[in-house]
Parts: C-alpha cells; sequence; structure tokens
C-alpha cells in the first residue's frame, strides 16, 4: 500500500531527520515505488569506483535516496518547513497550497 506523495522533483525541502537535519536542498528524483527522495547535496556518501575504459577509478560522493517521511516542504518566507494539502479550484484542476496560511504553491 503506497501513500500519496506531496512532493514534487524541483520542490525546495528541509531534511527534518538524520544527519542531515535542518538542511535544505531541491528534489531531483522521487522513487515513487519505495516513497524516497534524492535532493541535491543531502545523505551523500563515498562510493568507491572501478576504472571503467572510458572512465578513471576512484572514490565518487553521490547523493543516495532518503525517505519521504523524514522531508518537509521549505516555505522560504518563513523559513521553516510546513504542511501541503490539494484543494480544487473553481476550473476543476487540483492545486498544492501551505496548510497554515492556505497560500497556494
Amino acid at each position: 500500500m503506497s501513500n500519496k506523495i506531496k512532493l514534487k522533483k524541483g520542490d525546495e525541502v528541509i531534511i527534518l531527520a538524520g544527519k542531515d537535519k535542518g538542511k535544505t536542498g531541491k528534489i531531483l528524483k522521487v522513487k515513487t515505488l519505495n516513497n524516497k527522495a534524492i535532493v541535491s547535496g543531502i545523505n551523500k556518501v563515498k562510493k568507491h569506483k572501478k576504472p571503467d575504459k572510458d572512465q578513471p577509478g576512484g572514490i565518487v560522493e553521490k547523493e543516495m535516496p532518503i525517505h519521504i517521511s523524514n522531508l518537509a516542504f521549505y516555505d522560504a518566507s518563513i523559513k521553516k518547513g510546513i504542511k501541503i494539502g490539494f484543494k480544487y479550484s473553481d476550473k476543476n484542476k487540483k492545486i498544492r497550497f501551505n496548510k497554515q496560511n492556505q497560500k497556494e504553491i
């Protein structure tokens, strides 16, 4: 059973838990199958790569997926994480909005 993911690619998020708690970044990719997202500059690990035909070997830093429950949409105006809700506009278009002050995102 999968939950509805309210965050999208390109959203600015703040990290709620883990080693990068309090940092912000943009979502690069959302993996809906396992409820995870890859955030730029967050949850970085060092990966040892073997040399290939075109690439040299070495230690590469890359971002690993982080669970959606550890992310919150970052509102730059109030400088903290907020909850997102859905509602329909007059023209029956689905819109995301800030649950604290009812502003559209």
